[in-house]
């Protein structure tokens, strides 16, 4: 499951998710702004940020971890000791790390060389499997352990939450980032579900407003714009044009018109 991508959504659409994380402080929120940042004269982009609006406030970087990886802490030092470098070396920073499991964090002699770093109180390290989940628990950290949720809880969970958006965001705007964000998560963990279990899940006309009903809409349009231009051909043909005129005319693959033609014998 690709998991940087819908991090780097939930960190900008739910930011208090962040803070809620880090010390049940979901208020901090309102003096950052979540952002990437490209490190300049290296190969190095932190994907995750927050950037206070008081330069005297710690700057807060975040790095997702689903797979192992031996070298994560010595990458993830360097990305932030380089920015430090780059931009202030007084700059107040901290870090937080969120592993889908323990098991996945570098061994003991793997970090070795950065155990001072993580003992500080600036290094968080988080394990989503070991989060404590209820009903009671803000938005954002539910749909976070939504996706580490065993499937045969899955579904029942992700209702639970369409349900708990629909009621507590009154703003449309919002809401339906909130559940296209959760859309993305539950086809993204279910890739074969299909459009009747969707509308299911969301109800038909929330359904229709997100992305992956548009994105349906589009292709339908499409495959009839394309049956439109096919349904020429044969005229074209009669007309005396040759098959990569065609193709040109009607701004298709000289291939797809060929087979088109190949299958009209």
């Amino acid at each position: 499951m690709k998991t940087d991508h819908i991090f780097y959504r939930i960190f900008k659409d739910l930011p208090e998710t962040f803070f809620e994380l880090w010390e049940g402080s979901p208020e901090k929120v309102n003096n950052y702004r979540f952002d990437s940042v490209e490190l300049k004269q290296t190969a190095f982009r932190i994907d995750g940020v927050f950037l206070p609006t008081d330069l005297e406030q710690p700057i807060y970087f975040t790095e997702v971890q689903f797979q192992k990886d031996s070298s994560l802490y010595i990458r993830l030092f360097s990305e932030i000791l380089t920015y430090i470098r780059e931009n202030d070396p007084k700059i107040r920073w901290r870090a937080m790390i969120i592993f889908k499991s323990r098991s996945i964090e570098p061994t003991i002699r793997e970090r070795e060389c950065v155990q001072p770093l993580l003992d500080c109180p600036f290094v968080k390290c988080l394990y989503l499997n070991e989060l404590i989940v209820d009903e009671n628990t803000p938005l954002g950290v539910q749909i976070i352990h939504l996706i580490v949720t065993k499937k045969r809880q899955f579904l029942e969970k992700s209702t639970q939450l369409i349900q708990q958006v629909k009621q507590q965001f009154t703003d449309e705007i919002s809401r339906y980032e909130v559940l296209n964000l959760l859309e993305t998560i539950i086809l993204t963990k279910l890739p074969k579900m299909s459009r009747k279990e969707l509308e299911t899940m969301f109800g038909v006309d929330d359904l229709r407003k997100t992305r992956f009903a548009q994105e349906l809409l589009e292709e339908g349009e499409q495959i009839g714009e394309l049956k439109a231009k096919l349904q020429t051909i044969p005229q074209l043909l009669k007309k005396g044009f040759s098959l990569n005129e065609i193709a040109e005319i009607l701004q298709l693959d000289v291939q797809k018109v060929r087979n088109f033609i190949a299958n009209l014998n």
